[in-house]
């Protein structure tokens, strides 16, 4: 639910401090990109080194700090994230967040950001009482803020009652809830094809190639995490998956795959076939293995051309369904592409060059180029494929 969203922590001067790294971490390994800002006093509580290594990115805690990636750090990172989170969340910051005061790195960027604010307040219980806190609260609610609750509980003050931060883990179903409920995809139905197929020689040997699937299963990763119902017809890979959005159909040949998608699409909105399909498969392939006749023999392998799978849902899609490919090229890469996306009737393609460094098979990593039907072309970066299917998802949305 939080795989590529781009979150800020907020930390500020109190005990349960040290909880936050934790919560950094459980981000993280969600695949959430997170940013520190931090209070001065809340560098008390945790090190400026614990925030950076967790969230592997550099703390920003001095408006005026020489080396701040921007002279406006706090409008850089108001675009740049997708929600915020102030764990633990003093009534001291509560208190200026209601009334509008920004005198420091956090509630400057607090009054500038307008996307979803996740509080979780923590003080003592008589704190939390306080008329004067509850009001502040109470606008805050009124504002749309997401207050996670604390607990009752053993306090740092030595007394039991209500004002223990929330533990890590329910920050992080508070914000998985949210998240679900804005779900862009809800109601939608959307075929991914993945991995290699294999093309049969003999009993025991075939014509393949190095893809991984790595790329196809986290677009259909993404597409599940955005509410989409997602077909995911696979090639010979030993990735798993464990959403309950995702209905795998394994595959092995070329043929397998063309028929589990001629199948699927008819009753979906949309497919994305990142699948390096073989463009060619033997004429014969015998149930028992070929044997040498001499040591001085070669082999030759008559082989005719696979049903053109993209070519076919192309031909084939309805006025409302849309249609994305992938193009791995090694040369005149763009011209390749481009050519591909018209020819198979494509709504956009995605192009990968195995000249980029850390893209292509295998990789963890991605770095592809968009090309759409009106002519634009956009160049990405190079990202964790995670980010990439999530940059692939937004530009499905966005023609839907």
């Amino acid at each position: 639910m939080l795989t590529g969203k781009k979150v800020i922590v907020g930390v500020t001067g109190g005990i349960a401090a040290y909880k936050t790294p934790l919560l950094i971490r459980l981000l993280v390994k969600a695949g959430a990109e997170v940013r520190c800002v931090a209070t001065d006093h809340a560098l008390q509580f945790v090190t400026p080194l614990t925030l950076e290594t967790l969230s592997m990115n550099k703390v920003y805690s001095d408006l005026f700090a020489t080396d701040n990636d921007h002279t406006t750090e706090h409008i850089s990172l108001k675009d740049w994230g997708d929600a915020m989170v102030v764990a633990p969340a003093t009534a001291n910051c509560i208190g200026k967040m209601a009334q509008g005061i920004a005198d420091d790195a956090l509630s400057t960027l607090l009054m500038a950001f307008r996307k979803p604010v996740f509080m979780a307040p923590a003080m003592n219980t008589q704190m939390w009482e306080s008329p004067a806190f509850q009001r502040n609260l109470s606008l805050l609610k009124g504002d749309g803020c997401h207050i996670v609750e604390p607990e009752d509980g053993f306090l740092a003050c030595g007394s039991e009652g209500k004002g223990r931060m929330a533990e890590p883990e329910a920050i992080m179903a508070a914000m998985e809830r949210h998240f679900a409920s804005c779900q862009r995809l809800s109601g939608r139905k959307v075929l991914v094809t993945a991995g290699p197929t294999y093309e049969k020689i003999d009993a025991v040997r075939f014509v393949g190639n190095f893809s991984t699937g790595k790329m196809g299963f986290a677009v259909a990763q993404a597409l599940a995490d955005e509410g989409a119902e997602v077909t995911l017809v696979a090639g010979p890979t030993h990735l798993t998956v464990n959403h309950p959005m995702i209905h795998r159909v394994d595959v092995v040949s070329a043929q397998e795959m063309f028929d589990a998608s001629a199948s699927a699409f008819p009753s979906c909105d949309a497919a994305i076939l990142t699948a390096a399909v073989a463009d060619f498969r033997p004429v014969d392939a015998p149930d028992i293995k070929i044997k040498k006749q001499n040591d001085n023999d070669g082999m030759t392998l008559h082989m005719e051309q696979t049903p053109d799978i993209l070519a076919t849902l192309g031909r084939s899609k309805g006025d409302r369904q849309r249609l994305v490919g992938f193009a791995l090229e090694t040369n005149n890469e763009v011209a390749h592409a481009q050519s591909k996306l018209q020819r198979k009737n494509l709504d956009f393609i995605v192009l990968n060059s195995l000249q980029d460094k850390g893209a292509g098979f295998g990789h963890d990593t991605n770095k592809v180029t968009f090309l759409f039907r009106d002519g634009r072309v956009e160049e990405g970066l190079l990202k964790s494929k995670a980010l990439v299917a999530r940059d692939i998802v937004d530009r499905l949305v966005s023609i839907l």
